[in-house]
C-alpha cells in the first residue's frame, strides 16, 4: 500500500501525510518540523485537538481517561508510558485529564477511571475500564481490538 496516511502532529495538530513504508523512519512533521512520534502519550485535554487526532489519523488512536486523584490512574501510568513507546508509530496513544476536560468525559460517558479507549477512523471501537498495570497487557489489548498497523505490527 503505497498511499500516504494522515498522521496528526502531537505538537501543532497539522495533519501530514506519511507513507506507509516511512513511518518507522521517524517521520517530522511538514509545519513545525517537530517528529511526528515521540513514543511518549499525548495529552489531548483540549476538545479540538482531541477532535482532529481521533477523526483525521489514519492510524488507531489509543486513549487513556484518567485523573491525578485517581490512585489507580497513578499506577497505570508508566504501564501506559512503556505501552506507548512500543505501540508507536502504528497507533497514537493519548491521555485526556477527565478533570480538565471534563466535556470530553461526559460525551463519551466516562464513567470510571482508568479507562481505555481505542478510535479508528473517528469512532470509538473498543473499550476497557480499569487498570492495567503491565505495558505487554496494553500491548495485548491494542492489538486484539484492532490497533494494528499495516505493516501487521503494533
Amino acid at each position: 500500500m503505497n498511499e500516504a496516511l494522515h498522521i496528526v502532529c502531537p505538537h501543532c495538530h497539522t495533519t501530514n501525510r506519511v507513507r506507509p513504508q516511512h513511518l518507522g523512519n521517524g517521520p517530522d512533521c511538514g509545519q513545525c518540523h517537530r517528529p511526528l512520534f515521540t513514543g511518549q502519550p499525548l495529552a489531548l485535554d483540549d476538545a479540538a485537538a482531541f477532535d482532529k487526532h481521533v477523526a483525521r489519523s489514519h492510524i488507531p488512536v489509543l486513549v487513556d481517561f484518567w485523573a491525578p486523584w485517581c490512585g489507580p490512574c497513578r499506577m497505570m501510568a508508566p504501564a501506559f508510558e512503556q505501552a506507548a513507546a512500543q505501540l508507536e508509530p502504528h497507533v497514537r496513544v493519548a491521555k485526556v485529564n477527565t478533570e480538565a476536560a471534563q466535556a470530553l468525559a461526559a460525551r463519551y460517558q466516562i464513567r470510571s477511571i482508568p479507562t481505555l479507549a481505542l478510535f479508528m477512523n473517528g469512532r470509538e471501537v473498543a473499550r476497557q475500564a480499569g487498570a492495567m498495570t503491565h505495558p505487554a497487557h496494553i500491548v495485548q489489548w491494542a492489538r486484539a481490538h484492532g490497533g494494528v498497523g499495516l505493516s501487521g505490527q503494533v
